[in-house]
């Protein structure tokens, strides 16, 4: 079953897929209006990862206040359960302080489970995971999504088969429940109730940035992309990867880009390589990691679409920002008069 769903205030949700240019118009809300920003991004959670993340920068931070960003370090986790409970108390909070909540990022599982809902599917279970993790290394990933096919064929067909954190969990789920994932799902949207549905639906009003043109995104993607690796990202996973106590398969280090600097890495060090990348390296990371941010904003922008309330803003035109004002002003005058 469901969790109870909270009951929020009104707030805000700027949604978009990565190098869409949230972070400008969550400011120019935040210039526009009292409000304080959410973040709904589980990569700016983690200290130490800025670059890779495109954290805002600190005169950015400083000129509206900012919540849910560098509260964890790169070893713990952090859930979609951990963030509704956090953002539902910060919604409150700042709604009770009399100023907007304004939700920004492009996490989808975060929205979704803010506005839906979370179902009690089994939690983590280190035994089970590490078992999962050493049949992977005999079999491969691939097999193990075979392997889901045959328990639960409807999570595996939605899953690349090298998609090994999501194959890992629907595995552990099925072996702790003997029930598929896609069980617990179906479940999920059959009992939640038509009104805990309106209520949540009805607290956020939803603005979507997506292009227009798919090429301007992708143009975007790899200009930002590019910038990252001039400000020393590589030099920032390598600080990482120096801690000692980190590797690949946390979520941290999971997240797009991290992920990819670690696979060079590793495989320059396989070579017994200086530590210093060279030019056919960086090449490789450079397009690995702008393939693995186009297939990310990919999945956020059918996410989105998914979402039929939300109001659609084209980031690739020109008014885009105008155009953001203009809806949050619509969504407020509606909230004002309906009080």
């Amino acid at each position: 079953m469901p969790t109870t769903l909270p009951a929020l205030p009104p707030y805000i949700a700027l949604a978009g897929p990565t190098a869409a240019g949230k972070t400008a118009a969550a400011l120019a809300i935040a210039e526009a209006h009292d409000c304080e920003i959410i973040s709904v991004d589980s990569a700016l959670v983690y200290r130490g990862m800025d670059i890779g993340t495109a954290k805002p920068s600190a005169a950015e931070l400083a000129c509206v206040p900012h919540h849910l960003i560098d509260i964890r370090d790169p070893l713990q986790a952090y859930s979609a359960a951990d963030f509704v409970r956090d953002a539902s108390a910060l919604i409150a909070d700042i709604a009770a302080r009399g100023k907007l909540p304004l939700l920004v990022g492009g996490t989808m599982l975060y929205f979704k489970a803010l506005a839906d809902g979370l179902d009690a599917m089994p939690a983590a279970d280190p035994a089970v995971r590490a078992a999962l993790e050493d049949e992977a290394l005999q079999k491969g990933w691939p097999a193990m999504h075979a392997e889901l096919a045959r328990v639960d064929p409807v999570t595996a067909a939605r899953l690349a088969p090298g998609d090994s954190q999501r194959i890992q969990r629907a595995l552990e789920v099925f072996r702790l429940s003997g029930q598929p994932l896609s069980a617990f799902h179906a479940r999920q949207n059959a009992t939640k109730t038509g009104a805990a549905t309106a209520h949540q639906t009805g607290a956020r009003s939803l603005i979507s940035l997506e292009p227009a043109e798919r090429g301007w995104l992708h143009d975007r993607i790899a200009q930002r992309f590019d910038a990252m690796l001039a400000q020393g990202f590589v030099d920032e996973v390598r600080t990482l990867r120096a801690r000692g106590d980190l590797h690949p398969d946390l979520p941290s280090m999971r997240c797009v880009g991290y992920r990819q600097a670690w696979q060079v890495l590793d495989a320059h060090a396989a070579r017994g390589g200086d530590g210093v990348l060279n030019a056919a390296e960086q090449s490789s990371l450079r397009a690995l990691g702008i393939i693995a941010t186009r297939q990310l904003a990919k999945r956020q922008i059918t996410w989105l679409r998914a979402s039929p309330e939300r109001v659609v803003v084209a980031c690739d035109a020109p008014d885009a920002l105008h155009a953001v004002l203009r809806h949050t002003r619509d969504a407020l005058r509606t909230r004002r008069g309906a009080a």
